[in-house]
This record gives structure tokens, sequence and C-alpha cells, in this order.
């Protein structure tokens, strides 16, 4: 377990679980809870026996929102100063937290799978759309409450929630504020699927231990980060020059010849590349995302 305050990291046979830790706030984000969030994210790419990472939250909720505990300045950066002194501006404006979480997120190299316990709101949910799957309790409950608060919504969440649930129920939602059960965010696609409480974790396991067990970590990574850096290309053609320079490069490596032996000879895979040294650069600068 690494050393964290406000999350809880532990990596057991290929599979990491971050676990937001603040149970008695209701697990609310603050700055620490981004700041370790993004460090725990940075081990697990960099840690080759972590093959995926499952984030759920200690207690009842899974996360409340932002910490409000600063009352009428919680989102007034200038009032608040402190802790908001060393966030990173772009353009001459102070950037969001959730906002640098979700591209830390968008960047991994592993597979992210919530698995959303209780209450998720405001960055609570926000967070999660960068994340690949979603499972949630039947106890879970979602909420866009930023024109509530009298904010917008953060976390890059208007480049991704309309990509998972379309635009018409992506305004709906962030219009009307309102909080809404889990059977909603099912029928509407923002989760894959609904589970008794007791039941989520070991759903959500089963199907880490599905991909950790069958699949090659350096062809994860490349398929997370060609399925979502593709979500926003302009033409298939970005795609089909972008999966070619995969498939030449992989094509030629040991993992191809095993994955393929392994198939006829009727065994499991044992994958010989690691994400740390043998990830193939289908685009320029893979080691310095251009937007983090």
């Amino acid at each position: 377990m690494s050393n964290f305050e406000t999350i809880r990291l532990e990596v057991e046979d290929g599979i990491a679980t971050l676990t937001l830790n603040r149970p008695d706030k209701l697990n609310a984000f603050n700055t620490q809870m981004m700041q370790e969030m993004i460090a725990a994210f940075d081990q697990t790419d960099a840690d080759d026996s972590v093959r995926v990472v499952i984030v759920t939250g200690a207690g009842r909720a899974f996360c409340a929102g932002a910490d409000l505990s600063a009352g009428g300045a919680t989102f007034d950066y200038s009032a608040r100063g402190g802790e908001d002194k060393a966030a990173r501006t772009i353009e001459g404006v102070q950037r969001d937290g959730g906002g640098l979480l979700t591209l830390r997120i968008y960047d991994s190299l592993k597979p992210v799978i919530a698995a959303v316990n209780g209450a998720a709101v405001g960055v609570g949910v926000t967070m999660q759309l960068a994340m690949d799957i979603r499972m949630a309790s039947t106890d879970a409950r979602y909420g866009f409450v930023f024109s509530r608060r009298g904010i917008n919504p953060e976390a890059c969440s208007s480049w991704f929630l309309p990509r998972l649930v379309g635009v018409q129920t992506a305004l709906e939602w962030c219009y009307s504020g309102r909080v809404f059960p889990a059977q909603e965010a099912h029928d509407r696609g923002l989760v894959r699927s609904l589970h008794a409480p007791e039941d989520l974790l070991p759903a959500a396991r089963a199907l880490a231990r599905e991909i950790a067990d069958n699949t090659a970590p350096v062809s994860i990574a490349l398929t997370r980060q060609l399925i979502w850096r593709m979500a926003g290309a302009s033409h298939p053609m970005e795609a089909h020059i972008a999966d070619s320079r995969g498939i030449q490069a992989r094509g030629a490596m040991p993992d191809a010849k095993e994955g393929v032996m392994s198939f006829l000879e009727k065994r499991l895979p044992q994958y010989p590349d690691k994400v740390s040294t043998d990830l193939p650069d289908i685009w320029d600068q893979w080691s310095a995302p251009k937007f983090r």
C-alpha cells in the first residue's frame, strides 16, 4: 500500500484498487485528493505488475463532490489562496482540479473501472467520465449539480459526457442539476451494470481478472489510447493511420507470436512485452501527452 492520506492504493494479483478514503466527509474531493489520485495513476502506469485499476469509495459514498468546508469561497480561487497557489494555469486561467485529474486518467495506460458504491455528485461523477467502465451499486446516486451551486460543469465533462450519453441527456442532467438513481444512470448508458452492494466489488474484480488473465498489457495500453483519442478525431483516416502504425509495430513483437501460438496450442498466453519498455510510439510525444 502506498503512503497516501486521502486515498488508499492496494495492488493484488495484477489488480490495483484505488479507494477514495475520507469516509467521514463522504470522500469529498479536495486539492490533496486530486494530487494523490494523480500520483496514484503515475504509480500504476509505471508498475508493470498492474494490469487494471479499480476506483471505489470507502464508507457509504463514492464521492459526494467538492469539499465545501471553505463555504462561499469554495470555488473562488483568488479568495482561497493557500492550497490553490501552486495549481497550474493555462492561458492565464487557473485550471480546475477535476480537469487535472480527468486528463491524467485519460492518459492512463491501464484500463480503469469505476466501482461506484454510493453517492457520486459533482466531481464525484465527472471524475468517472474518463474511466473506461462504470459499474454501480443499486445504492449509488448521481448528480451533475453545478447549476445548483452557481458554477458550470468541470473536469472536462463537456467533452466526455455527451460522448457517453448523448447531448440531450447530458444537457438535461446538467440543466436540472438533480440527483438521480443508479437505475436511470444505467438506462441512459452512463453505467454498464448494476449490482447489489455486496456484489459490486466482486463483480468489478471479476471483470478486471478477465482482462488481466487473458490479454497482452501493451495491446491493452494501445487499445485504450486508440479508442479515447479517436473519439475526437476529425476523420476515420486518423484512426486508420494510428491503427496501421500499431499493427506494423506489434506484429513484429514477441507478443504477437505468443498470442497466435498460445491460441493454436490451446493454452493460456504468457505475454513477454512490457508497457514500461515496449510501448510502440504510434503518436508523437507518447510519453509527454500534449494536453495534460
